[in-house]
This record gives structure tokens, sequence and C-alpha cells, in this order.
């Protein structure tokens, strides 16, 4: 749809104006096969796994690529099944999209589950346990953080499976997304915390900040950040959160599968193009690479990571 508003024009230009939009639209073709080609196999970060305990049994399949910008990876995940006490069973998910530098991914990823697990009411109180394991995670950042990565943060989006695979608890901060498939239809679990939303704009305010768009640009905390909430980022966190939005939910025979990826796919695939693509899909590691070429081919330069869960009756 990138020609759509000059459709009218070309069109009442005669025989050259379509031969001119002909012309971009090859060119436009040939960029995305030059993107196809030039995708390097070997750069791909990909894996899979599937649990023991789970009923439904859950299979997943994860796939990250790094920008074209030429700059270090900044995205990070993590995709286990952990067995903890006697045959408990809990599936630990996480998208980490870094930003000013990969430092305080990377440690979220180090981090934040055990965080979470290690707060005594987890299995009592997942949702307190997870916003807790979330604060914790960064007052540690910020205590640890020097002087060079103070402008440094990262957005998350997780996901856990537990009761033996019938409960699902979904958290995030910033602008990573996790959807649903239930039943054929996108469904977001997650809160794209923009600072224009007027509940993060009165965040921000009310913590003593403000939030700009120049011309041209997006809403950006203070200026600066295009999120309102984020991991690090403590030069900007007397203005902003790392408190997550939670959405716990039950698995039943309506869900098909779940989606976790940072900003790099969901930038240029919507919701509900992005169930549809991958619905007939079995493989959750074929689905999360296929998702991760399309933002590609899309001609997005940035890090793109995804991790597909597919729920499975046995």
């Amino acid at each position: 749809m990138r020609f759509h508003s000059n459709i009218g024009v070309f069109a009442t230009g005669g025989k050259t104006s379509m031969e001119t939009l002909q012309q971009m639209h090859a060119q436009l073709q040939e960029e995305k096969k030059e993107v196809r080609d030039g995708i390097d196999e070997a750069q791909w970060k990909c894996g899979s796994g599937e649990s023991k305990h789970l009923q439904p049994q859950a299979l997943y399949g994860c796939a990250l690529l790094p920008n074209t910008r030429g700059h270090e990876m900044e995205d990070f995940h993590r995709a286990e099944f952990r067995e903890i006490g006697h045959g408990n069973e809990i599936g630990l998910f996480g998208i980490f999209d870094s930003h000013r530098g990969p430092h305080v991914g990377r440690e979220v990823q180090r981090r934040l589950f055990d965080n979470i697990l290690n707060e005594g009411g987890v299995w009592f109180d997942p949702a307190g346990a997870t916003r807790d394991g979330y604060l914790l995670t960064d007052r540690q950042l910020l205590d640890g953080l020097s002087k060079e990565v103070e402008l440094a943060g990262c957005t998350a989006v997780t996901a856990m499976l537990f009761e033996h695979g019938a409960r699902l608890l979904v958290a995030n901060v910033g602008d990573s997304r996790a959807v649903l498939c239930k039943n054929g239809d996108a469904v977001q679990l997650s809160v794209d915390h923009d600072p224009g939303r007027p509940v993060e704009r009165a965040n921000v305010e009310m913590r003593g900040g403000v939030v700009v768009t120049l011309p041209g640009d997006v809403p950006r905390v203070d200026g600066q950040l295009a999120v309102a909430r984020a991991f690090g980022d403590k030069s900007l966190k007397a203005h902003m959160s790392a408190k997550p939005d939670m959405e716990d939910l039950l698995v039943d025979l309506s869900c098909q599968f779940l989606i976790l990826a940072s900003n790099g796919l969901w930038r240029v695939i919507s919701n509900q193009e992005a169930v549809d693509l991958v619905q007939d899909i079995m493989d959750p590691a074929e689905a999360a690479k296929a998702l991760v070429r399309q933002a590609r081919e899309r001609l997005n330069d940035d890090d793109i990571s995804c991790i597909v869960i597919r729920f499975m009756e046995v």
C-alpha cells in the first residue's frame, strides 16, 4: 500500500505516469528481492523445545535476526521449560529489546525470571510475583549501571505457562508485544506503552516529566524516549516506570498459539497479519522464522525477534 495515496494522480497522467508507477513498483520488488537474497542464514539465532508434563502440551520455537545497520545485536530472548519441585513444570518465555546498547537487555535476560520465581508467592499470586520481580530487576539494574550506560534501557514482554499448562500470565513494559491466536482471531495481551497514550502521558507528567512530540516525530518522554515504561534508562527513571501491565488467562481449546515479538516485527506487521501468516504452520520454529523473514522483507532494518508457543492437545 506504499503508493496508494498517489494512484489517482498517476492514473490521470496518462501512459507516462503509469510507466512511472510500474517502474516504482518494480524497484520496490527488486529491493525486497535483494533483502531476501541478503538474509544470511548463519546470522539467525533459532531454537525450539517442548513441555514434558504440561497438558495441553506446549511447543515453542524462536527466531532472532540482527539488524542491517551495522551495530551490535540488541535483542535477547528466553525460552525454556523448567521443572520446579516435584513434577511442577513452568514455561518461561521472554523477548527483551534493548536501546542505546545491549547491556540492559542482556542483564534482564539473565535476571528477570529468577527474580520472579524467587518471590515466595509465585504459585499463589503469580501476578504479584511478576510485578515484584520486574521492579526488583529494575532496581538491581539502576544500582549497578555505570555512567557509560545510564542512557541505556530495555523493553520486555514475558509469558509464563503454569498450572499444568492451563494458565498463562503475560506481562510487558514498553512496545514489545504478545498476541494470542484465539479461534483464528488475533488478541493482543500486552499494552503498548506509547507516551502519547493519555494514561501514559498522565503517568509521566505526574512524575514531573513531559511528553514532547516534534514535527514529523513520535511522542517521547522528555523529548528522548519513545516508550513510557522500560527497564533501566536511569537518566529518565524519575519520570517513567518499569511496572508491567499484565494479563492472566486460562488456556482452553480456543487458544491455538501465542506470539511474542520485539517492535522490529510489530512495526511492519499487524496483529492479525501475523496470526494469518503462521496459522497453518504447525512447527513453531518455522512459524517464528516465517514472521521474522516477513518483517525483514518489508525492509525493516532493525533487530527482529520472535517466539511462537503453540498449544497442543495430547
